[in-house]
């Protein structure tokens, strides 16, 4: 009886240490501090988005009043809406096309800013960033007061060269313009910094050994700057991609969606049928056809980003 005793007790003590062998080994892996670390990260992207996003999910499955699960019904009823078409349309035309003149601003700006000497650098990025730094809804008010029929400071300056008023926001086509022209001058900057910081890790030999080659200068950004830019680009276009689909205020505060619903997207006309006409659930619906629109934007970017670093 003894011996077991004996024996039991230096189990015992075997298997503390192997324990605590086991927790620091399992502490000691890169992949689980990381897990820890980003532990409370995740935790709040749980409760701000997904939560948010599965209930958005449960409200665009009942009706108006929110009382009677209605299953699709909310979505075969804007499929069959005009207007529910024409809001994606302009969704997408606003956001491609703001993207793609964001992106080419914040290109040229960048080797711009690239090629002034060190000393300089510091402020010129200061005063390119402001737009970026000034909270977008003060911002689109100035251009508001820019934009407005009677005291328009465009519409004073064009008449010096014999151009009469235009209507910024009271034409389609004109209020269509306006809204991408404050977003791509709002977004150009970050486009800007994200591109500058690219551009610094691209090693000076690889452009000495190009012009060593005669290259030009058409060349030495086609074969050596865009290729070593190719995942930053990727990621900066995906992610203003995403923030563009979902522009709230610029819209809000220039036109209210006008004329006519023509200047209308998801995030705004979702406000309209579901705050200001009362029907959360059809506004929850009109959120949601943002997701796969995304979605498969950023599987098409990240699949080429994830093969190029795999080639790489």
């Amino acid at each position: 009886m003894a011996d077991i005793v004996v024996e039991q007790g230096r189990l015992a003590r075997a298997a503390g240490p192997r324990k605590r062998a086991s927790l620091q080994n399992a502490l000691g892996r890169k992949s689980t501090v990381a897990f820890f670390l980003t532990l409370p990260l995740i935790l709040l992207i749980a409760m701000l988005v997904l939560y948010p996003a599965l209930y958005s999910v449960h409200l665009a499955t009942l009706n108006k009043s929110m009382q009677k699960f209605v299953g699709f019904d909310n979505f075969t009823f804007l499929f069959k809406r005009e207007t529910f078409w024409m809001v994606v349309k302009q969704s997408c035309i606003f956001a491609i096309t703001a993207v793609i003149f964001k992106a080419m601003i914040g290109f040229i700006v960048a080797h711009l800013v690239h090629n002034i000497p060190a000393k300089g650098q510091r402020k010129w990025r200061g005063m390119l960033l402001v737009p970026w730094v000034i909270p977008p809804a003060m911002s689109t008010l100035a251009w508001l007061w820019l934009f407005d029929p009677s005291y328009s400071a465009f519409n004073y300056t064009l008449s010096f060269f014999g151009i009469g008023p235009i209507p910024w926001l009271g034409d389609a086509f004109w209020a269509r313009f306006s809204i991408i022209l404050v977003n791509v001058w709002y977004g150009a900057p970050f486009f800007m910094i994200m591109y500058l910081a690219a551009l610094k890790s691209v090693p000076d030999q690889l452009y000495e050994a190009a012009a060593i080659d005669g290259a030009n200068w058409w060349q030495r950004i086609w074969f050596i700057t865009l290729p070593m830019m190719r995942n930053i680009i990727a990621i900066t276009t995906l992610f203003s991609l995403i923030v563009t689909f979902a522009n709230f205020d610029i819209v809000r505060i220039l036109t209210s969606g006008g004329p006519l619903d023509t200047t209308h997207l998801f995030a705004t006309w979702a406000f309209q049928v579901g705050i200001q006409s009362s029907d959360i659930p059809l506004g929850a619906c009109v959120s949601l056809f943002m997701v796969p629109i995304l979605a498969v934007a950023a599987i098409f970017i990240l699949r080429d980003v994830s093969k190029r670093g795999n080639e790489a």
